[in-house]
């Protein structure tokens, strides 16, 4: 596992770079604003990315919070019980989970109710109505027709939002890389944290493939920008007042003892 080894150090090191954690989240800003003018212009050619049939959006993106809560899930509670197992502790550390996944939730569900309630139901692309009685997306699409509304790109939320959490929720690594822990726990630990950064670099990617070939600039920007203050009115706003689910382990406090 010492290639596994080298690919942390390499991982952490990059992640404690100041200027990496401090401007992750301007790069999905960027993304977007220059994705949807390089789609406006139609300067990108086709590629096997710009179908949304493209494996990784099929098996990874439409289920992307799966992903990130099956390989988060774990990595939270080794990592986190590795500082603490005090009930308390570790409990506040999940809560970050259900408040995530709430965040999430009402997101998409306020997404899918803007769209249904600017939108209209079309026999094609075309613009003649074919009946008031589809008020909504489902129905519509169920009925064979094209749904029109203002779509809000819940692919630009999520795979911003999710590449954030990560980034926070894996930050104790830095210090758990020097830890004496045992060696079933630091290679679970280890392959976790390698995954969670494959999926991170995943995400990014499918973020970009977004940006360049689907949505109106505006669905895009909206999205990007929802999943942007979900991460920062919990990181950088709520998780630092003392009634909250708390930051991640930061640094080692004087006298801790790691558990193994």
């Amino acid at each position: 596992m010492a290639a596994v080894d080298v690919i942390v150090d390499n991982l952490v090191t990059l992640w404690r770079i100041p200027a990496v954690r401090q401007n992750f989240h301007w790069i999905f800003l960027l993304i977007s604003v220059v994705g949807s003018i390089l789609k406006e212009l139609e300067l990108v050619p086709q590629t096997y990315f710009s179908s949304n049939r493209n494996a990784l959006n099929v098996y990874f993106v439409k289920v992307s919070w799966g992903w990130t809560l099956l390989l988060l899930t774990p990595f939270l509670l080794l990592s986190n019980s590795s500082f603490s197992r005090s009930a308390s502790f570790l409990g506040r550390r999940l809560l970050s989970l259900a408040v995530a996944t709430m965040i999430w939730y009402a997101c998409t569900e306020a997404f899918f109710y803007v769209e249904d309630l600017t939108g209209s139901c079309f026999e094609t692309d075309g613009v003649d109505v074919i009946s008031k009685e589809f008020t909504s997306k489902v129905g519509c699409r169920r009925a064979g027709y094209q749904w029109q509304g203002y779509d809000i790109s819940g692919h630009s939320f999520i795979l911003a939002y999710s590449s954030l959490f990560i980034m926070e929720e894996t930050a104790p690594m830095a210090f758990l890389k020097t830890a004496s822990l045992s060696a079933l726990p630091r290679m679970v630990l280890n392959l976790l944290y390698v995954a969670l950064n494959l999926i991170v670099i995943v995400w990014v990617w499918m973020f970009a493939c977004t940006s360049v070939y689907f949505h109106d600039p505006s669905h895009k920007l909206l999205g990007t920008v929802c999943g942007l203050l979900g991460w920062y009115l919990t990181y950088r706003v709520w998780y630092l007042k003392p009634w909250s689910p708390g930051l991640p382990p930061q640094r080692h406090l004087k006298g801790l003892k790691l558990h193994t």
